[in-house]
């Protein structure tokens, strides 16, 4: 890392051709708000909502900065970890006593406080906070750049900081965060499930935990300060997208009271003639229709704006479609891309493959995504059966077809006294053919079963019968679940009863005998998918001996049938 700290001798004296992009006007104080935050958070995002509302309003003196850090911010397996080591000490300062919790510039404002003396406030009070800064005149000005080589990763910063007045204390500290932004992942609120767009996302403080010595605080000092960083490639094994970075840089008196900074996004050099990058595809999980409009991101890496894109997409290896895209994409800009329906067989395992084919870097520029059919029945009667736990209040459910219209929908429910399981009424309908999405909503984010509040749970039965995956209670906010009707399924000539598994209750080893392949899946009671295999016809060995002991839901799942039978394991 360089740094480069001119004297003040020397700026005041030859300033005019030192000086590049900072202002030497006076300015009010430009607003920081570092907003504590997590991927577990029930109301997190709406604390995001009023920051960026509080942003969008004065976007050239706004900035904010999101820093992961709490019990809210720690991943369960299988979650991705946006924790950095800034992020305690930050939180600790501002005596924070719930989330989402901010401070704006660090500072204390009587009685908007989460506690009296403390930084740290709840989201009610950070418009109120702002406004009072941004009519605050500040004694010092804060410019910052930043370039990125595509090729080597390599950020280089430089901060301008210019005094219109003198500083209370000798000594201020310079701070330069590095964000990510469009960073998709897990989020109890929101209702994005594991979609949820992360914003301002601090990863990396290029200054250190509370910045950089400023030892000439007077007016008319003119500094200079320039940084080198390597971008890696991924931070706690979260890919370092670096068309998604941006800067803010502030200075303070002490490692609190924020007097004011400055934001941008980096620019960028060693950039292709004509590279476009395919980022990801859109998940597709289960379906249960043969028609889907696939949603992709691209970014582009090329040095000027993209304005038209061919891409190819086929499904199960058909035909393929292209679909020429337009557009003005700027450099290392993304956008998402929906692509016209694709119509295709519906099959138990299914692979979406889309290729850019015109391009000069060949490296990225195709993906695939599979996805499996969902669960079918043959069945109309359809029952919806809800347990809530104590805080039925919190819960509430809707049941839509493939047209995103609700059929059906449940709660809130009333709360009762004392820890227990409280059966609602059932919910008879009748459906027609067409996939089905049921999703079920707790306000607080803590699912509706545990030992603490009562063992709420949900089934879906068809004709009295359980539709297999149809059944749960232990999430957090969100559960989502995908199933069809589809009487054609009865008129098929096929004989569940030739699929044999023995013996019956096992101790982990079940001999499998199937006349046609198929896809077996285990789910517990609470739902749970525990196993997943595809196994093809004949007979073969299914080992469960890593599975408690217990009762399960085992499914046989081929092109044109579905069984579902209970199995033990002792």
């Amino acid at each position: 890392m360089k740094k480069t700290l001119l004297s003040a001798f020397l700026l005041t004296f030859g300033f005019a051709n030192a000086q590049s992009f900072v202002s030497t006007t006076p300015e009010n104080k430009k607003v920081i708000i570092e907003e504590f935050t997590g991927i577990n958070c029930v109301f997190c995002p709406d604390g995001h909502v009023v920051a960026n509302n509080i942003k969008n309003a004065d976007p050239n003196n706004v900035f904010l900065i999101n820093i992961h850090v709490g019990g809210f911010s720690t991943p369960t397996p299988g979650q991705p970890d946006f924790r950095t080591s800034f992020g305690t000490p930050i939180v600790n300062q501002s005596g924070a006593t719930g989330f989402p919790a901010a401070t704006v510039n660090r500072i204390v404002f009587a009685g908007l406080g989460m506690a009296p003396g403390t930084t740290a406030m709840g989201r009610g009070n950070w418009s109120n906070a702002a406004n009072q800064t941004k009519n605050q005149s500040s004694y010092v000005n804060v410019g910052v750049q930043g370039v990125i080589d595509a090729q080597t990763r390599v950020l280089t910063v430089t901060a301008e900081i210019y005094y219109t007045g003198n500083s209370p204390v000798n000594t201020n500290k310079l701070n330069i965060a590095l964000l990510q932004n469009n960073t998709f992942g897990p989020q109890t609120g929101g209702n994005m499930g594991n979609n949820y767009n992360h914003q301002h996302r601090l990863v990396h403080m290029l200054t250190g935990q509370w910045g950089t010595d400023i030892t000439t605080t007077t007016t008319g000092t003119f500094i200079t300060q320039t940084f080198n960083y390597t971008i890696p490639e991924a931070y706690n094994a979260v890919p370092a997208d670096i068309g998604e970075f941006e800067l803010v840089a502030f200075v303070t008196e002490t490692q609190q009271i924020v007097i004011s900074g400055n934001g941008a996004k980096p620019t960028y050099t060693g950039l292709a003639t004509n590279d476009v990058k395919l980022k990801s595809i859109e998940a597709l999980n289960t379906q249960c229709v043969s028609s889907i409009s696939p949603k992709l991101t691209i970014q582009n890496m090329s040095q000027t704006a993209l304005t038209s894109l061919p891409i190819e997409y086929n499904i199960n290896s058909g035909a393929n479609s292209i679909f020429n895209w337009t557009g003005n994409l700027a450099p290392l800009s993304s956008t998402v891309v929906t692509l016209p329906n694709y119509s295709f067989t519906l099959n138990q395992n299914n692979s979406l493959v889309i290729s850019i084919p015109s391009d000069d870097n060949n490296l990225d520029n195709s993906a695939s995504s599979s996805f499996t059919k969902a669960i079918e029945t043959a069945q109309t009667n359809i029952t919806i059966k809800i347990t809530t736990d104590q805080y039925g209040a919190e819960t509430t459910w809707n049941l839509k077809n493939a047209a995103g219209v609700n059929v059906a929908t449940g709660g809130p429910y009333g709360n009762a006294a004392g820890a227990g399981a409280f059966p609602q009424a059932d919910v008879n309908i009748t459906l027609a053919n067409d996939c089905y999405i049921f999703t079920i909503n707790d306000s607080y984010g803590d699912g509706m079963s545990s030992a603490t509040y009562g063992f709420g749970s949900y089934q879906i039965t068809a004709n009295g019968v359980l539709i297999p995956g149809m059944n749960g209670g232990v999430f957090t906010g969100i559960d989502t679940r995908k199933f069809g009707v589809n009487t054609n399924l009865s008129v098929n000539n096929f004989d569940a009863s030739l699929i044999k598994f023995y013996p019956n209750p096992s101790n982990g080893v079940v001999n499998i005998s199937l006349p046609e392949s198929a896809t077996i899946t285990l789910t517990d009671l609470t739902g749970k998918q525990v196993l997943s295999s595809q196994f093809e016809a004949g007979d073969s060995t299914l080992n469960l001996s890593s599975l408690s002991k217990g009762i399960y839901l085992i499914n046989f799942a081929g092109d044109n049938f579905s069984k579902t039978d209970k199995i033990i394991l002792k």
